[in-house]
């Protein structure tokens, strides 16, 4: 039963094995026994029986010799003499063996034992040219065997000569070992080659190797490495069809696998939209680990040039390397001339692409236009929605309708300067079900110092902005990369928020300016507001201007000059990471600080209203003993939210100290903060 192979091709026709005279095999086949088994066939009796050969013993050493010179030249293409037989061993690996009647003058067995190789050879190259020719050995097995064929054609062309002398009595044993010599070493050099190809089953690219690296160790021996240079690039032959399809067209055409570029077809452009993992343009083409020893050090590059042409294949853009620029592709040659012409078809595509997306799809606009919506560049759409949508935002998670927040959105797209900009209608909303700290994994349930609860977690720690990105922009703006973009926007408007609820706190403060405060809890609260307003305020310029700002001017200036998509990526990418790290959003440690102190604003800025009023009736009554429990515990509150602020204040400088070691940009932040916590 033959092996199941993971491609499908179709099966060696049955008369294939039905007639055995079509193959090399035939005359093992047949002969179920090798005919000087039975020892006593060779005994001097044995010349009584009519019919039968008489042991060659019985014959004087000239014709002895020249029947062993017949048997040898039926022995060098395969055929079995009267005197020469053919054995097989059967095992592990199966080998063949010629024998010879012993009664033969030992001079001359001594002699024909040194042919004997040459013929063994012949059968084993013969055998695997037969086998390696059905479908299922793939391409670089078909050309390899055709090479083989045109090979053993001289060689048999050799052996007619030879037997052409000895018919013209021009032949002797010794001339016939001398020319043989020559093809000696060259079956042998095949012969270990196809014996290694076989045992191991190599395809494809593992046979190019063998033939290649044996080749290279045949360095002293120029004929025999001239030949398996000859046969490595007959071999190769019909795999760099396919390499030229795929670096000129995008196109794998490997109809038996041997490519050592692997296509995923489960996964589809499609899904760049909906994988976080942006799977499609790492898995959807990859390198196998078998990779000829030629195409080693330029696979990356041969892999990139068909993902490119296979993207513009993909938008409609049957763009193909021209047909001026195309050469054949051949692997031998001093100028190495195959690498030149993979790198031209390189740069052409590259080139091709990034043109396409940059001027026709417009990359650029696009990251400019989320920048405005999910960095938050331009905020007045943000401000309107915030107000028109409080309400909804307001309420927890699992209450929330995400159609209306919607809706609500493209009212404030629509009627702010948001709505002079086409691509506004690409902006959706969502919301998650965790905080931002649990979506970052940095929120544990056993964790003492929780700052929220999740029951109670209410739209405004969990809204986030989406953007629709189509093909081939998903390539760069894939979902992955829209994840982070929404971490940012999640933390900046949280910030935003809190920001608003102290304004509105500070705008209280400011309605009472014209009592007479002095000494009271009032003028107490008012600078704890300040302080509070002054915190998250330059927290919100610390991520604008020296976050966010200076990070994507670089990218923007990088985008320009890039060549290929891979270098477009890498730019993005490096880019959000670096405003992740820079926004505090990998810093565990920091983040929690942050999202603590953010937590004691939100409480005071909630708290603010009765505060404030509490103390102006205070301020209205007499100073009765009710009247002054009240004030004690209005005063009592202020101090505790002064307290705890103050505490978590000067807690995050030795934080921020600390991480700026690892993180310089952090100096700035906690030169800051230090300075707030000082007021």
């Amino acid at each position: 039963m033959e092996p199941m192979t993971p491609i499908s091709c179709p099966t060696t026709p049955r008369w294939n094995q039905d007639r055995p005279f079509l193959t090399g095999r035939f005359h093992q086949e047949t002969r179920a026994s090798s005919r000087f088994d039975d020892s006593k066939r060779f005994t001097p009796d044995s010349s009584s029986n009519s019919g039968v050969d008489q042991a060659i013993g019985c014959y004087d050493t000239p014709v002895q010799e020249l029947i062993v010179i017949d048997d040898l030249l039926s022995a060098m293409v395969g055929i079995e003499g009267r005197y020469i037989s053919i054995k097989r061993f059967h095992g592990k690996e199966e080998s063949i063996a010629f024998q010879v009647d012993p009664s033969m003058d030992l001079a001359l067995q001594e002699l024909a034992k040194r042919i004997f190789p040459l013929c063994e050879c012949f059968l084993l190259i013969d055998q695997f040219v037969e086998s390696s020719s059905q479908f299922k050995n793939g391409l670089v097995n078909h050309a390899f065997a055709a090479a083989l064929r045109a090979l053993l054609l001289d060689y048999q062309a050799m052996v007619a000569q030879l037997e052409h002398q000895f018919r013209l009595g021009r032949l002797s044993l010794q001339g016939l070992w001398f020319y043989c010599q020559p093809m000696m070493g060259s079956m042998r050099a095949l012969a270990a080659v196809i014996h290694q190809a076989s045992a191991k089953n190599f395809v494809g690219s593992a046979v190019l190797n063998l033939l290649q690296s044996q080749a290279k160790a045949m360095a002293g021996d120029n004929s025999v490495r001239s030949l398996l240079e000859k046969m490595t690039e007959c071999a190769s032959n019909a795999y760099l069809s396919i390499l030229e399809r795929w670096v000129y067209e995008g196109i794998i055409d490997d109809p038996y696998g041997e490519f050592f570029i692997a296509e995923n077809r489960l996964l589809k452009k499609e899904s760049l939209s909906q994988d976080s993992t942006a799977k499609y343009w790492s898995q959807r083409y990859s390198l196998k680990e078998t990779i000829p020893g030629f195409l080693a050090n330029i696979a990356a590059t041969i892999l990139t040039t068909g993902k490119y042409l296979n993207v513009m294949r993909e938008c409609g853009h049957n763009v193909q390397v021209p047909i001026s620029e195309r050469s054949k592709l051949t692997i031998f040659g001093s100028n190495h001339h195959y690498l030149e012409c993979i790198k031209a078809a390189h740069e052409f595509a590259s080139k091709e692409l990034v043109s396409l997306i940059k001027d026709k799809y417009d990359l650029i606009g696009r990251l400019r236009s989320i920048k405005h919506y999910l960095l938050l560049d331009q905020g007045d759409f943000l401000v309107h929605f915030m107000d028109i949508a409080r309400d909804e935002l307001n309420k927890k998670v699992h209450g929330i309708s995400v159609e209306k927040l919607q809706s609500l959105l493209d009212l404030a797209l629509r009627t702010t300067a948001a709505a002079a900009d086409p691509r506004h209608e690409d902006l959706t909303c969502c919301v998650d079900r965790a905080s931002l700290l649990t979506t970052l994994g940095m929120h544990k349930d056993s964790d003492s110092n929780s700052i929220e609860d999740p029951v109670s977690i209410t739209g405004l720690e969990t809204f986030s902005l989406s953007y629709k990105v189509q093909w081939p922009l998903s390539i760069v703006i894939s979902k992955k990369a829209l994840s982070k973009y929404q971490l940012i926007f999640r933390f900046l408007f949280h910030c935003k928020h809190v920001e608003r609820q102290l304004c509105g706190a500070w705008q209280i403060h400011q309605g009472i300016r014209s009592m007479n405060s002095n000494g009271t809890a009032i003028r107490r609260s008012s600078l704890l507001c300040r302080s509070m307003l002054k915190f998250i305020s330059s927290l919100l310029h610390y991520l604008t201007f020296e976050v966010l700002e200076p990070n994507w001017h670089v990218m923007h200036d990088r985008l320009q000059s890039t060549k290929s998509v891979d270098e477009v990526i890498q730019h993005h990418d490096f880019f959000l990471d670096k405003c992740l790290r820079g926004c505090l959003l990998l810093l565990p440690d920091v983040l929690k600080k942050m999202e603590k102190l953010k937590s004691v604003c939100l409480q005071y800025a909630a708290a603010t209203q009765w505060l404030i009023s509490s103390s102006i009736d205070i301020n209205s009554q007499s100073h009765s003993q009710k009247t002054m429990i009240r004030d004690a515990t209005v005063t009592e509150s202020i101090f505790n939210f002064e307290r705890e602020f103050n505490s978590e204040l000067q807690s995050l400088g030795p934080v921020l100290s600390k991480g700026s070691q690892a993180e310089p940009y952090l100096t700035h932040l906690s030169q800051w903060i230090l300075g707030v916590s000082k007021e």
